[in-house]
């Protein structure tokens, strides 16, 4: 039998990979292992067994979050022994640090098998420096490498020239201006306190009214925030309600990558889903892309969900099909089929819609 078969699977799920040649972004099955990270495509609904590429860890070094591909906040990167650099996306802040640390655990363990030891905190950051507050914020303003600003959603409403918490957080970590992710919202709670930040919407501003004083901002991807309005400003914010903003105003509840059949062509794709409440919606979007402009998407509202059984191929699915099938019916009888990685990421799936339909 391969010896990469009996070896311990650590994790395994889709993550984005950009090419090495060609830098479009592609869908990956990825498997982690003790010693090697190892990823396939999916061909049509199923996995294809041949393994399209292998990244081996030892003495690989990991970069989470990796903040300089602009609209893309979930990338890690890993750079191997011999420099060649790998790039990966997630689709959730979550998913994408679950994934750094357990390749992090992985690549300590092949460090101390080796007789080395694995670097703390304090050896990877050097000696702790009082931060100046308005060099932060410099830094934070720079057009260049500064904090990205872009539209959101709240509650109905698109905010133009914002960021989220969770971004602002991810940047403070990215540009080591803050260790960990505690320290960089003490850091952010500082900016905010001193005025040199500001809220935008209800969200961020909930977190001032019940949050002690180090803990007033939040990492929070639904919270928003913009620059001081006493700062010469890069742009304005502004407020505009549409049908759209409306839809994508909702909590999010889930996200996580799934395989949709098209109504037309009846293929199998891989498309990043998004549930949300309050207004509930189901949107998916090309994961290769963003997770801005969705491809598609329906209200829960009287939706019905089902499981399908994996024995045989049901009524109007086609294709190589994997397993683990559900079906959306939506109030319009629009059929959606669906596959999930695994027979409980379905059930999951399945159990949030009939919770938000």
């Amino acid at each position: 039998m391969d010896t990469e078969k009996t070896n311990m699977i650590l994790r395994e799920g889709f993550l984005v990979k950009r090419g090495h040649l060609v830098h479009n972004w592609k869908a990956r099955w990825f498997v982690l292992m003790p010693d090697k990270l190892l990823y396939y495509k999916y061909e049509g609904g199923k996995r294809d067994s041949c393994q399209r590429g292998k990244i081996q860890l030892k003495d690989c070094v990991i970069t989470s979050p990796f903040l300089e591909y602009e609209n893309r906040p979930l990338v890690f990167k890993l750079r191997t022994k011999n420099k060649v650099d790998h790039f990966l996306e997630a689709c959730s802040r979550e998913e994408r640090d679950d994934w750094a640390a357990d390749i992090t655990e992985a690549v300590d363990k092949l460090r101390v098998a080796a007789g080395g030891k694995v670097m703390d905190e304090e050896d990877q950051a050097g000696s702790q420096l009082h931060i100046n507050l308005s060099k932060v914020l410099d830094a934070m303003y720079d057009v260049h490498s500064g904090i990205k600003m872009s539209n959101h959603v709240e509650q109905g409403s698109t905010y133009s020239n914002c960021f989220s918490g969770s971004a602002v957080v991810d940047w403070l970590v990215f540009m080591q201006l803050a260790l960990t992710r505690v320290e960089a919202m003490t850091l952010a709670s500082a900016l905010l306190e001193e005025g040199f930040l500001r809220t935008v919407g209800t969200r961020s501003l909930e977190g001032i009214r019940t949050a002690g004083l180090s803990e007033q901002f939040m990492d929070d991807s639904t919270a928003l925030y913009s620059f001081s309005d006493n700062l010469k400003k890069r742009g304005s914010v502004k407020a505009e309600t549409s049908l759209s903003a409306v839809e994508l105003s909702g909590k999010v509840i889930k996200r996580g990558i799934l395989l949709k059949q098209g109504h037309r062509r009846k293929n199998w794709k891989v498309r990043l889903f998004v549930l949300r409440s309050e207004p509930d919606f189901l949107h998916y979007y090309d994961p290769t892309k963003d997770d801005v402009s969705p491809v598609g998407g329906f209200s829960l509202r009287s939706c019905l969900v089902s499981s399908l059984d994996d024995n045989g191929v049901p009524t109007g699915v086609k294709g190589n099909i994997q397993g683990n099938l559900f079906k959306i019916i939506t109030h319009t009888d629009t059929h959606y089929f669906i596959q999930a990685p695994t027979h409980q990421e379905k059930m999951d799936w399945i159990d949030a819609i009939r919770e938000h339909s």
